[in-house]
């Protein structure tokens, strides 16, 4: 079922701007952030079990919109493991997966269709699942319903790997909300919690690399395509240096080449 909560009391909101101010970047906001658990790691054969949209506004605050989906298919006791949703709980209180998918896709192309950017800890894999679950369904896409492929979406691994490239260690979101001075609200691995950490950082982000906040939307979207292309190629050289076999990283970000 579908269920909002505001969460001033749990998130509080970032000071909002004053009455009446035109936002001058896309860092002021306000953002729409997502986030999905799923059955497993594959885009095109894995499902969503739990799905969450955060709309944050400088002037509303922030409010958060939860989905848990009966996947139509048993949830691996690994994945289960980490997102804590069983197979029997996912059939006993979850949606349909047609009736969810509609109304996420539809709020996401909405917000893209307006201006509003799409933030998404690597967004590859929750945008890649999603339109397949929609074509799954028989539902359109997210460039169906915009006409053209989403542009206006922000990663802050993708930033994150560009911006502090030599920076060594993990960037798992928990690693990036330490880097950042986040402090998480909640156990993450669930996805509402996992979307406020993820726009906590891209915050904390811009206001360390305010050439980032400098660029537009369309100048950011072209700015991470290059540079997940650089660091794929990077991490692909070193695979091979290493001697591993095996698919690696795809070159192509918002696009699952495997």
């Amino acid at each position: 079922m579908t269920e909002m909560l505001p969460t001033e009391a749990l998130f509080p909101a970032p000071a909002p701007a004053a009455h009446g101010a035109l936002r001058t970047t896309w860092a002021e906001g306000p953002f729409l952030g997502f986030d999905t658990e799923t059955t497993g790691v594959s885009t095109s054969q894995d499902r969503i079990v739990t799905a969450a949209l955060v709309h944050r506004h400088p002037l509303l605050g922030t409010s958060v919109e939860t989905w848990l989906i009966d996947p139509g298919v048993e949830i691996p006791e690994g994945a289960a493991a980490i997102h804590g949703i069983t197979t029997e709980h996912a059939r006993a209180h979850g949606q349909q997966p047609a009736v969810a998918l509609e109304e996420i896709a539809s709020q996401i192309a909405q917000a893209l269709g307006e201006g509003t950017p799409l933030v998404a800890f690597n967004a590859t894999f929750d945008l890649c699942i999603l339109d397949a679950e929609l074509r799954r369904h028989g539902l359109r896409t997210l460039a169906d319903r915009l006409g053209a492929e989403p542009v206006g979406v922000i990663d802050p691994l993708v930033l994150d790997r560009a911006v502090d490239r030599y920076r060594k260690g993990k960037r798992k979101l928990v690693d990036l909300c330490a880097v950042y001075g986040v402090n998480e609200s909640g156990d993450l691995h669930t996805a509402d919690v996992d979307v406020i950490a993820t726009l906590d950082v891209l915050e904390a982000m811009a206001r360390r690399h305010p050439t980032l906040a400098e660029m537009s939307l369309p100048m950011l979207h072209a700015y991470q395509v290059d540079a997940h292309r650089a660091w794929a190629t990077s991490f692909n050289d070193w695979r091979a240096r290493q001697g591993f076999t095996g698919p690696g990283a795809g070159m192509s970000w918002l696009v699952d080449e495997r």
